[in-house]
């Protein structure tokens, strides 16, 4: 057979990610993605980019259901959802607020946060060791993270807790078997994991929640997303695209696209409402927005040179009045990231999968320099 085109190396290798953590999951995706919409009993997954953009904009959700986003989000964090099951008035001025944390100057004052984690933690690779960049990405966002909320914690303390409890947090609208006990146990870990993650982020109970909230959803998010970026990188051997600036912000979209680090958007509808060519949907259907095959992460690879239209790929943010507010967080640490690493166009020496993570991603990822 021969060794493989390295262009299908990158995937190859992050099809494990899914196969290791949420199988169960990505085999009902897989199974039903060839249909724009389709329904099985109360639940309906929505695959294509229109009616993905369609459900995010138009269908009423109830934002305070259990196995949501925002049901996550209070189970990790022992608090209110926030952005995430806010609309109207309050919804528009807790993103103006959270635009002082993940606007241009937000991203400017926690920038030299991470470069400094960077210069740090990659200088081995100049020695000729190897680097794991989950153990890196693990510090780079627990200290952004602290430096973003103003905080005194330790990088790894917090981000552990931040992922533990969105681990815990989602067991709960994952599919699967559910043994006796079982929800009961979760319930509780789960709380004991939030109540761990606010007593490090301290202060008052609502802003320990908010801030919980944020942690949350930027460290796992963060962790999930780099190091299956840099592993594409590597396998398909883009780290030319990577050293420049001009091709390397084309590059960091056509990554996040491809890895989509929240590939499902779980949602409950709140009222009826009409979506592509289904059935009419009723208050209580349970939305599955898989934002990875909206964004067309399937295909084609990564190409920095002919990158899908931003439009398109964007979707992996999600679309309307909720798209996710750390876009720009996302772009910036990754196009950092690929930077300090692209000079030592480094390869992947070993990766192991996280199976207990919210999010599909590596446990461990070791990279070592190749000039």
């Amino acid at each position: 057979m021969g060794e493989p085109r390295p262009a299908r190396r990158g995937r190859r290798r992050d099809r494990r990610v899914y196969l290791g953590s949420h199988p169960v999951l990505f085999a009902l995706l897989a199974a039903t993605r060839r249909a724009p919409v389709r329904r099985i009993g109360r639940i309906v997954l929505v695959h294509d980019a229109a009616p993905f953009a369609d459900a995010l904009r138009r269908v009423p959700v109830d934002r305070s259901a259990e196995r949501t986003t925002a049901g996550a989000a209070r189970r990790a964090t022992g608090g209110d959802g926030f952005l995430f099951d806010q609309d109207g008035a309050g919804h528009r001025q807790t993103r103006r607020g959270a635009a002082s944390v993940f606007g241009a100057d937000g991203v400017a004052r926690l920038r030299p946060v991470w470069l400094e984690v960077l210069r740090r933690r990659l200088a081995p690779l100049g020695d000729g060791a190897e680097v794991d960049v989950v153990d890196l990405v693990v510090e780079l966002s627990g200290a952004s993270t602290a430096a973003m909320l103003d905080v005194s914690v330790p990088a790894h303390a917090l981000t552990d807790a931040a992922r533990s409890a969105a681990a815990l947090a989602a067991r709960g609208h994952l599919p699967g078997l559910r043994w006796p006990g079982r929800a009961r146990r979760d319930r509780a870990a789960t709380a004991s994991a939030a109540a761990e993650l606010t007593r490090l982020l301290g202060g008052p109970a609502d802003e320990a929640a908010r801030g919980g909230m944020l942690a949350v959803a930027s460290i796992n998010t963060t962790v999930a997303a780099i190091p299956r970026a840099v592993a594409w990188c590597a396998d398909d051997r883009l780290w030319p695209a990577a050293d420049r600036a001009d091709s390397r912000a084309a590059l960091v979209s056509e990554l996040l696209r491809v890895t989509a680090p929240s590939p499902v958007l779980p949602r409950v509808v709140a009222g009826a409402a009409e979506l592509a060519d289904t059935r009419p949907l009723r208050a209580g259907d349970r939305l599955l927005l898989v934002a990875r095959h909206a964004a067309r992460a399937g295909a084609p690879h990564p190409d920095p040179a002919a990158p899908v239209p931003a439009a398109v790929g964007h979707l992996v943010f999600g679309t309307g009045p909720h798209h996710c507010p750390g876009a720009r967080l996302a772009h910036a640490q990754l196009d950092d990231v690929l930077a300090a690493l692209a000079p030592y166009r480094p390869v992947v020496t070993g990766a192991r999968v996280d199976r207990r993570s919210a999010l599909p991603g590596w446990a461990r990822l070791t990279i070592r320099a190749t000039r």
